[in-house]
Formats: C-alpha cells, structure tokens, sequence
C-alpha cells in the first residue's frame, strides 16, 4: 500500500486531485495536509472525508520541525505538493508570506523526503516520488505568437511567479544534487467547481448573481489558457504514476481567451442561467486600473504531455464555463459560506 502525501489539498486544484486519488486508488492511504488559510476549505471534500484511506492533518509547511516528524511519522512513499500561496495581486501587497510559503515551505518538504527516502547520487529511486505542482507564469509574457514548452527560459514577472519560479530551481536542485526523485508539470489557469471566489471566473459568476460591478483589469486584453480543473487533476495522475525522474511537462488547455471575452461569454451564460435579457450582465463590466506587471499573455505548449503519456483536456472552454457556472449556481450554500467566512469559523474550531 502506497502512503502519498497531498499538501495544500483542501484548495481549489488540490481538493480535486485529493478526490480523485481516494477514488480511484482505494489501496492508497491519502494524507491531506493543509493549513486552512483562506483559501483551504475542508467542505471541498465532504463527500470523500468519510472514506477509510484518507486522512486529514492540519499544519503549516513552514514549519520545518513539524514537517520533519509528519514524514518521519507517517513514513510516506510520495508527495504530490500543491500547497501554495498563489494569488498575484495579494503578493504584490505581501510578497513575504509568498516567499516563506512558495520558498521556505517547498525546502522543508524537500527536506525531509531526503531525510526519509535517504536518496543516493546516481542511484535510480523507483519506489518514491516528489511531484511538485508548478505554473506556467513562472516562464513571464509571450507576445502575440508562440508558447511555452518546457525548454522556455524562466523570466518571472511577480512576486507570486518568483516565488513559485524559485521553488521549481529547488526541487530540481535536489534531483541533481541529492538524487531526490523529482518530477515537476507547469499548469495554465484553472477554472471548474469549487474556484475560490476572489479569482476572475467565480469572482464575477457571484457578482453578476448579485448585479455587482465585475472589475476587469485595464481593457481586458490580456490573453489566458484556460484548463477545466479535473483535466488538471487526471494529468497530475497520469504525470504521478508514468513520468520518468527529474522530468518535467507542461500542461494546458489549447483554451486561449482575452479576459475580456471571457467575461463576456461569462455573461451571455449567466443571462441564460439567470433568465435575464441577453446583454444584461454584460453592463456590469467595470475596467479598472491594470495591475503591476500584468503579463500579456499565457500559452502552453502541451505536446509532450500528450504524446508521450498520453492526456489530452477533455473538455472545450465554452462546455467547462457553462458546466462551472452550473456548479456554483446548484451550490449557493458553499458560495455564501465562503464570501460570508463561516467556512473558516466551523473548520478552524473542529481543527485547533
């Protein structure tokens, strides 16, 4: 039986990936750990918390000493790490906390997996594995033409891409240094159920449900490749179980949408879901000032993902918006406990 570690899988993509594991893997033990910041909700995996091989701890991947006794503990096998601060706009405010979690926090992980699998130089670890889950902003702006592959150099704009570029050069350091059996994959942006509502798409799904303004950054040009979140999860499965040591893949969605456009398809659903006139929503959309360092332009570059492991994204971006909006529309209790903070409130006092 194989013991994985899943850091930060009360979030948004770890919750999905969490799911999917315990599922499909009934002879794996799936250990969740996760601070519960603002942005881990534990009602993300009421259907599955129940389940006899997953388990959830609480704790902070800053925490050296505790994560050290965690794995000597629990004597994982594998660490699939999600656990990130990942909002851009919050770390230009507070890029520290960003540094300590992203940095400090990936080194103390790699840390103890070397402390516990006590990895050889040049000696090939096939029982164990370090999965460390990247962005694709790490690689900075593309103009109008080309993408990222995973030769790109990596020319970070933020202090959120800086961080998670920093953490990626560690991971890899510890595959050729130590001999750590690492792989690394590279995400576009993620959309689908349970998205914490300060990002774009479920930001202005709970505005335009509240005729509130929907704040786009500049003139809304800027581009994003959009992938359905449980492609995400299906790809980190397939990268887990098949990918060779200290490789590394992109993964995206072949979904390329301006901001703008993709709030105005946004809209047009909603009006339909809502029974609004067609147009309706579309007034609410605000431009506002851009943002420090916005980036241009996001595009991956998936093939090598595709040819040699064989994932593909399984869903078109206007079939994955609209079956996003129906989610959050059939869970209105999960959104208002959210934006209300009772989510934080019930799983703070079960967990202290």
């Amino acid at each position: 039986m194989k013991k994985i570690l899943i850091t930060g899988g009360a979030g948004f993509i770890g919750s999905h990936v969490v799911r999917l594991f315990v599922n499909k893997y009934p002879d794996y033990t799936i250990v969740n750990l996760d601070k519960l910041t603002y942005a881990g909700n534990l009602a993300n995996l009421k259907d599955i918390e129940q389940k006899a091989n997953y388990k959830f701890v609480k704790g902070d991947i800053v925490d050296a000493v505790f994560i050290n006794d965690l794995f000597q503990t629990e004597q994982f096998d594998a660490v699939i790490h999600l656990a990130a601060e990942s909002h851009v706009d919050r770390s230009i405010t507070n890029p520290l906390d960003f540094v300590m979690t992203n940095v400090i926090g990936t080194v103390n992980l790699l840390n103890a997996a070397k402390n516990l699998w006590k990895p050889e130089l040049g000696k090939e670890m096939t029982d164990k594995r370090f999965y460390h889950v990247s962005t694709d902003e790490v690689y900075g702006t593309l103009n109008e033409t080309g993408m990222f592959t995973e030769e790109t150099a990596y020319d970070p704009h933020s202090p959120y891409s800086a961080s998670k570029a920093s953490s990626d050069h560690f991971v890899r350091a510890y595959g050729d240094t130590y001999g750590l059996p690492i792989v690394i994959s590279n995400c576009s942006n993620n959309y689908g159920p349970f998205h914490f509502p300060e990002k774009l798409i479920p930001l202005c799904i709970n505005n335009i449900k509240n005729n509130k303004p929907l704040p786009i950054y500049g003139k809304g040009e800027n581009i994003r490749d959009w992938l359905f979140v449980e492609d995400h999860a299906r790809a980190i499965d397939v990268i887990f179980h098949s990918a060779k040591n200290s490789s590394t893949y992109n993964v995206g969605g072949h979904n390329e949408w301006t901001n703008i456009d993709v709030i105005r398809l946004l809209c047009k659903i909603m009006d339909g879901k809502l029974g609004r006139e067609e147009g309706e929503s579309a007034k609410l959309i605000t431009f506002v000032k851009d943002r420090a360092g916005h980036d241009l332009r996001y595009a991956i570059d998936s093939t090598k993902l595709q040819n040699e492991l064989g994932w593909k994204p399984s869903l078109q971006f206007e079939e994955g918006l609209e079956r996003t909006v129906d989610w959050f529309l059939e869970n209105e209790e999960w959104l208002e406990n959210i934006t209300s903070g009772a989510y934080q409130e019930y799983y703070q006092h079960q967990y202290l």
